[in-house]
């Protein structure tokens, strides 16, 4: 059974959603949850299904190998962000090559780097005009929602839709389809 380390910095519903999946599941399961906001919901949510909660700061991500060492203590063998919000440190690539995903709530290449994330993104997709959005799932590296991508899944964009009725189709899109991904990668791990 491949182990799965969630890194996040919200609510944690994409978090939730993958551990509440992989629970009886026999490919995988979440063994652990980091998190960088000591405040962040996905604390309450992991906590509550009985998920390891690590929260940590920025010395111990980027001035030190401790998260690293954390990880592979724990034989991680994929490490999943879902809506984590720093770029990820070189060592910690290196450690986990290929084996660091991401989700994003849009369409890469449109719409990704650096303060696109949660409502931001959706804002600038009904402000476009564009007919179509959805997400990404794709590779991690040095830059922000450059890495290669793994799979899209698109969503309609309605005249008459906000960008809080956006964030509702996409997160629709996350709990169906982010899970599936992660089983088909562990699968070829």
């Amino acid at each position: 059974m491949k182990r799965i380390a969630i890194l996040a910095s919200g609510s944690g519903t994409n978090a939730e959603n993958l551990i509440r999946f992989f629970r009886t599941h026999p490919a995988g399961s979440v063994k652990i949850v980091l998190t960088n906001k000591p405040g962040a919901g996905v604390i309450k949510r992991s906590e509550s299904l009985n998920v390891e909660t690590v929260v940590f700061g920025r010395e111990q991500f980027y001035g030190s190998e401790e998260i690293t060492d954390l990880l592979l203590e724990r034989e991680i063998d994929l490490l999943v962000l879902a809506g984590f919000l720093w770029l990820v440190p070189p060592g910690l690539l290196l450690a986990f090559s290929g084996r660091v995903i991401n989700i994003h709530p849009a369409l890469l290449p449109r719409y990704g780097g650096k303060g696109m994330y949660g409502s931001n993104v959706h804002k600038a997709v009904v402000a476009s005009g564009d007919t179509e959005s959805g997400i990404t799932i794709h590779h991690v590296n040095q830059d922000y929602d450059e890495g290669s991508i793994i799979f899209q899944a698109r969503c309609e964009v309605m005249a008459g839709d906000s960008p809080e009725s956006l964030a509702a189709k996409i997160h629709e899109l996350e709990y169906e389809h982010f899970p599936r991904v992660v089983e088909d990668l562990l699968d070829k791990l």
